[in-house]
């Protein structure tokens, strides 16, 4: 059996050829989420072969149903049912933090893409499930990290700094104008500080030119009356 007749019959709808596509579904949601996974992210493994895993079947099941004679199926009523439910739970694994942080955006989409990814394959288009798999692993894993190279080193710096309530904001704002930041914005946060004696700053910075922002975060902790910074 050539490569042709092998990728017509997985796109059939003989029950082995669905059964192998729903376990290419759930282990191309498996990969999806060990990538996932390795940055620490709370939607693992489990969560994307089983959003993949599912959606194949939905989708498989569609497909079977409007093939049914006498049977009259809206064939995209499930597909559609499918995709704001994922959607709902995407939601849920954004998060907000006190210190303005918007997490779980890249593991929602994620989600909410293998979920589609499921769809195709379930299917039986092989060839769009494979291109999206392949497209979602570059997207998470290369595009990622020229992401991060850019913003490391933009114009732009948002950081969360905790500094010593005895003129520590006055001192830190001093420090980053001799450095030549403009500071566009500072708020205080409500977020509970590792010592006592410390307020909690959200500072929004521009730089004239393009700037490491490593170097920054490590001439501010170099500081003495600065006892936390971090990038946001």
């Amino acid at each position: 059996m050539n490569i042709e007749h092998a990728i017509t019959f997985l796109e059939s709808t003989n029950d082995i050829a669905v059964s192998i596509r729903l376990v290419i579904a759930m282990l191309f949601g498996c990969i999806i989420g060990w990538e996932r996974i390795l940055k620490r992210h709370n939607a693992g493994i489990k969560t994307f072969a089983l959003v993949s895993l599912g959606s194949a079947v939905a989708t498989a099941l569609n497909v079977y149903l409007a093939q049914l004679p006498g049977l009259s199926a809206d064939v995209s009523r499930i597909p559609a049912g499918v995709v704001s439910g994922i959607g709902f739970l995407g939601a849920g694994t954004i998060l907000v933090t006190g210190r303005q942080q918007i997490k779980g955006l890249t593991t929602a989409a994620s989600l909410w893409v293998t979920s589609c990814m499921g769809m195709a394959i379930g299917g039986g288009y092989i060839i769009i499930g494979f291109t999206c798999f392949l497209l979602v692993m570059i997207a998470n894993v290369i595009l990622m990290h020229f992401s991060q190279r850019v913003e490391d080193n933009s114009k732009f710096m948002s950081i969360y700094v905790e500094v010593n309530k005895n003129r520590g904001v006055s001192k830190l704002t001093k420090a980053l104008t001799d450095e030549h930041c403009k500071i566009s914005s500072m708020t205080k946060s409500k977020e509970k500080t590792l010592q006592s004696s410390d307020a909690a700053i959200l500072v929004d910075i521009d730089f004239e030119k393009k700037r490491s922002h490593k170097e920054v975060l490590d001439f501010l902790n170099e500081l003495e009356f600065v006892n936390y910074v971090e990038e946001i």
